[in-house]
């Protein structure tokens, strides 16, 4: 029936009401921190571009996770920023490569953390592109072997996830593979599964040292134009072996990550990118927008989407705002 017998406002009237009536909640639980770690010991580097994020040696990173575990954060992802680079990118697969030293320090002592670790290989390439490079051209099939040989070297130091992000077709078959040849089977695969060719990655280049010296990645990442491909590439991760797919950037991406969820119903993974938390930090830094409300307004967003799991840069901040008893309720302040 319409008005006046149905008044949706009533359900509206209180704060109280509009909790009960809730469809979606922001947890903590649903929160993965990440985290850039450096060579070297006693050192925290902050990134210019993401006020707030820094680059950790290994033992002031073990710091920085103690706030982390005590907010009740369940997981982080791992990414590396080694202090040499070379054309096959050997560090990303070193045994004492940093993530691999990083991962192996965290997991004695924070075992009961998710540590996820990022498999790419731009980081760690003296020409900044995601796999091996011939001509200016970079090479799909010769790089796969490097991509399972680095997501086996994680596993190897204590990895629970690996990460493919570098979008080369294949990729997800030659890690699990290598995986379970190597004994670990109960490794899971988060695959960057819809990664976008993104302008919202430009911090996080800046924070990782990995933009490409020539071109572009759009050779491999996707036309942000396309939404029917997200979902083959997701289809065919599902069909390699990947056990959480992830939608990259998440912002501008929500009907994308609203059509992978619908289509598949597997764990979702959404990542609020670093150019995403850039771009609020400064326009907070303004006093243009409430930080708070507009943050939980943006994850809300990407969980009601159909997001399972969100990788955020705000993960502490929102663990604080989340856990704050005194925070009413996390309404935050809205403009009428």
């Amino acid at each position: 029936m319409g008005f006046p017998v149905t008044r949706l406002r009533r359900l509206r009237v209180s704060q109280e009401m509009r909790r009960l009536v809730r469809e979606t909640e922001l947890n903590v639980g649903d929160l993965i921190y990440p985290v850039f770690v450096t060579e070297g010991e006693g050192v925290t580097v902050p990134v210019a571009a993401m006020p707030g994020i820094n680059r950790f040696s290994v033992d002031t990173l073990l710091r920085e996770l103690k706030g982390v575990v005590e907010a009740g954060i369940p997981g982080i992802i791992v990414f590396g920023v080694p202090a040499e680079k070379d054309d096959y990118a050997s560090g990303a697969w070193a045994s004492e490569g940093v993530v691999q030293q990083a991962v192996r320090t965290i997991k004695e002592f924070f075992p009961g953390l998710l540590v996820i670790t990022d498999v790419c290989l731009c980081a760690y390439t003296s020409h900044g592109h995601c796999g091996l490079v011939e001509n200016d051209r970079v090479l799909n099939d010769q790089t796969l072997e490097i991509l399972a040989r680095t997501a086996v070297s994680h596993a190897r130091a204590g990895a629970d996830v690996v990460a493919p992000s570098d979008m080369m077709d294949g990729r997800v078959k030659a890690i699990r593979e290598a995986l379970d040849a190597a004994g670990y089977q109960d490794t899971a695969i988060m695959a960057y599964s819809a990664k976008y060719a993104s302008a919202f990655y430009g911090p996080f280049r800046e924070a990782a040292d990995s933009r490409p010296q020539f071109g572009d990645r759009r050779s491999y990442q996707m036309d942000p134009a396309n939404a029917a491909e997200a979902l083959l590439e997701v289809a065919l991760d599902i069909e390699e072996g990947a056990d959480i797919v992830m939608v990259k950037p998440a912002l501008a991406y929500l009907d994308v990550i609203y059509r992978v969820k619908e289509r598949f119903n597997r764990p979702v993974a959404a990542y609020n990118v670093s150019g995403e938390y850039s771009l609020v930090k400064a326009a907070a830094a303004q006093g243009w927008v409430d930080e708070r409300a507009v943050v939980l307004e943006m994850l809300t967003a990407m969980k009601r989407a159909g997001a399972d799991i969100i990788l955020t840069y705000f993960a502490k901040d929102v663990a604080g705002w989340l856990n704050d008893k005194r925070n009413e309720n996390i309404e935050g302040k809205v403009e009428p």
